[in-house]
């Protein structure tokens, strides 16, 4: 397996944990994206990468909002599996273009920009569900590294609301989410 599908295949399958075990109430409850709702959250993983996929002349498969509605769970594991066949192909993986900061490629682009997602997104699904999702070192590394990719657009409308304060013994996980503008429930109040 190549390193880009199993960065790719790590993250998907810890965001895809979460999906696996949301309460049915959660997948309407509020997320901690402002106005998405759980549902919400993985339309947007999933229509982002199709996206993504799409403006590359790949396809990602067909996946409608009604899929979304009647079966969240099925689709996002529908959608993992035609992802990790786009990238067991070397071919498309080391597919080369020019990206913001200049000659990327889509398997770089997935693991990183994408990974980014695939980790911030999960922890606020789970908090559709008032769980507080603990992230690795590593992912805590991806999200940072992640950050000057971003420059200025990071607090653009739809990217990530303005930081939240925290306090000054507060953890890398709560600091590094309250810089993306997400309130944890240690800094909800402030």
């Amino acid at each position: 397996m190549s390193t880009v599908l199993t960065t790719y295949a790590d993250l998907a399958d810890r965001f895809g944990a979460v999906v696996d075990t949301l309460p049915a109430d959660a997948w309407d409850a509020p997320s901690a994206c402002e106005g998405w709702s759980g549902r919400d959250v993985v339309a947007h993983v999933i229509g982002s990468q199709r996206d993504f996929f799409a403006r590359h002349g790949l396809d990602a498969g067909p996946v409608g909002a009604s899929d979304l509605t009647s079966d969240p769970v099925g689709t996002w594991h529908a959608h993992d599996a035609v992802v990790r066949s786009l990238l067991a192909d070397e071919h498309v993986a080391a597919r080369e273009y020019d990206g913001l900061l200049g000659r990327t490629t889509i398997g770089a682009t997935m693991t990183s920009f994408y990974g980014f997602d695939l980790v911030v997104h999960r922890w606020d699904l789970a908090r559709a569900a008032a769980r507080d999702e603990a992230l690795t070192p590593a992912e805590l590394d991806l999200v940072e590294g992640s950050l000057p990719g971003f420059g200025d657009h990071l607090y653009d409308d739809g990217v990530c609301k303005p930081p939240v304060p925290v306090s000054d013994d507060a953890d890398r996980q709560v600091r590094l989410l309250a810089l993306l503008g997400r309130p944890t429930p240690v800094t909800a109040g402030r």
